[in-house]
């Protein structure tokens, strides 16, 4: 088993003021030739977004990118003529493909909102963009693994992403363990803690720290306290 513990105080942080972003891997003005990615995980920002605000207009393409609101609701646009709101227990996907423009700001004027913005390379390039959000019911999570993104494109529960990505939530109350089993030896798991604390490869995690695992079949998480988690299961190389 390998493994990399990044704790939650090493992230970079940006602070814009009516942004503040922190980057768990290296993103604009961030950077660490040690932090570039995670196997095909490629950023996860953990971002706060004052009223009124947001991200104008701007192109991506050839990426899977993966918004999950913590705490408020998102209004986004695109060039491909969707147009949602995206709030708590919702997720989006958006595979970029042969390129799109987007936009994304805060839907309220009065209240903050929180969201984490992940990027994953796709399995193929130059396909067609494809967008897709889902509400989550949180208590099909409670001591269990809630697949919320994966590459099965007939699975009615989870959103379809273009890479051999599994991405679960989990709401773990304190003393109970959750194994996770890998799809494949070529994969790993990063697991980020949103809130309490848990034990996982013999590391102790708090709020926000996270642990990239891989070379093993499966893990088992334990909660010291009731905790949220978010598991990211990725290709460790590009096929």
């Amino acid at each position: 088993m390998k493994t990399t513990f990044h704790k939650a105080d090493s992230r970079g942080f940006a602070n814009h003021g009516w942004l503040k972003s922190h980057h768990t891997f290296s993103f604009a003005g961030y950077y660490d030739p040690e932090r570039i990615n995670f196997g095909m995980l490629r950023v996860l920002n953990d971002d706060w977004v004052a009223p009124g605000r947001g991200f104008g207009e701007h192109p991506h393409d050839n990426m899977e990118i993966v918004s999950i609101p913590l705490q408020g609701t998102l209004a986004h646009s695109d060039s491909e003529g969707n147009a949602h709101p995206i709030k708590t227990n919702d997720v989006q996907i958006m595979s970029a493909g042969t390129g799109l423009t987007h936009s994304e700001f805060n839907h309220s004027k009065e209240e903050p909102v929180s969201f984490l913005q992940i990027w994953v390379f796709p399995k193929e390039r130059n396909i067609k963009p494809r967008y897709d959000q889902k509400t989550f019911d949180p208590a099909s999570r409670l001591n269990n693994w809630q697949t919320v993104v994966s590459p099965e494109k007939d699975s009615k529960e989870a959103l379809w992403i273009n890479q051999d990505a599994w991405f679960s939530l989990s709401t773990l109350e304190a003393g109970k363990e959750l194994p996770y089993q890998l799809h494949g030896q070529q994969q790993g798991v990063y697991l980020f803690v949103l809130s309490g604390t848990v034990e996982v490869a013999n590391q102790r995690l708090g709020q926000r720290d996270a642990i990239g695992i891989s070379e093993t079949d499966a893990i088992t998480v334990k909660a010291t306290e009731n905790s949220e988690l978010l598991l990211i299961e990725v290709p460790m190389h590009s096929r």
